[in-house]
């Protein structure tokens, strides 16, 4: 399974990949968690210590230089298919049987940027998701940078996190638009931290035709977790059956 989990800052996607991530290693599947956002937050979340984060492949310089064969000034003569099969192994932080890497930021000046480092970026995770049998989960930022036309072919399912609001529910209409140019229409809406029937039943009819996948009410005991920095999946029964009705929608196609 691929998945790419977007959605506005602070609705609560890198919970949600770390949620799918826990439970398919629970599973005993090989998961690879990838955190693609530049406020780089998901190795908090998934209870790694401070002292043991994964170093950002983005700020791999030397190596990316090397990779990529980067010439000229500014180095805008380089390989477009740089080696990136041992990245993984070499750079991923393990923590209860997940691979964690940590992309860093993408280099600016547009989504059509074109330098060595983007070009490595999205190779290695073009190599993560047609690679193998392995569970990627892609924790992304609110747009679809770190994916181009030939990634987005490998990605199962894009999900776009939605919280109460309407900030919130227009990335999710923005990320569908972002997402149909680069090929990818499987793109499904999670609602998460409602907290009554009334506000789901408001937010769907919000979302309109954007189908929901997935529903994740407000927990206390999740918001609990984030203040005091620790992971909030607990592997509770409750936390469980949410991530496997979730998982179940995604697999029948819904």
């Amino acid at each position: 399974m691929k998945l790419a989990i977007t959605g506005k800052g602070g609705a609560g996607k890198t919970t949600l990949a770390v949620f799918v991530a826990k439970y398919l290693a629970e599973q005993g599947r090989e998961v690879v968690l990838i955190d693609a956002d530049p406020d780089a937050n998901t190795a908090m979340t998934l209870g790694l210590d401070p002292a043991n984060q994964p170093e950002p492949i983005s700020e791999l310089k030397e190596l990316i230089a090397e990779r990529t064969g980067a010439k000229g000034v500014g180095g805008e003569l380089f390989s477009l298919n740089p080696k990136v099969d041992d990245i993984p192994d070499r750079y991923a932080v393990t923590c209860d049987g997940i691979r964690l890497l940590r992309m860093g930021r993408l280099a600016k000046g547009g989504a059509g940027c074109f330098c060595p480092e983007n070009a490595f970026l999205k190779n290695l995770l073009a190599y993560l998701f047609f690679r193998g049998d392995d569970d990627v989960i892609l924790d992304m930022e609110a747009g679809v940078e770190h994916l181009g036309r030939g990634t987005a072919q490998g990605v199962d399912r894009m999900l776009v996190v939605v919280e109460p609001g309407q900030r919130s529910i227009q990335t999710a209409f923005t990320v569908k638009r972002y997402a149909a140019d680069i090929g990818v229409r499987d793109v499904g809406v999670v609602v998460n931290k409602y907290k009554t029937d009334e506000q789901l039943r408001t937010m769907e009819e919000q979302l309109g035709e954007l189908p929901i996948v997935g529903l994740f009410p407000y927990d206390e005991s999740v918001a609990s977790a984030d203040l005091e920095g620790v992971c909030p999946y607990r592997g509770t029964e409750e936390q469980k059956g949410l991530v496997r009705d979730l998982l179940e929608q995604i697999t029948a196609g819904v």
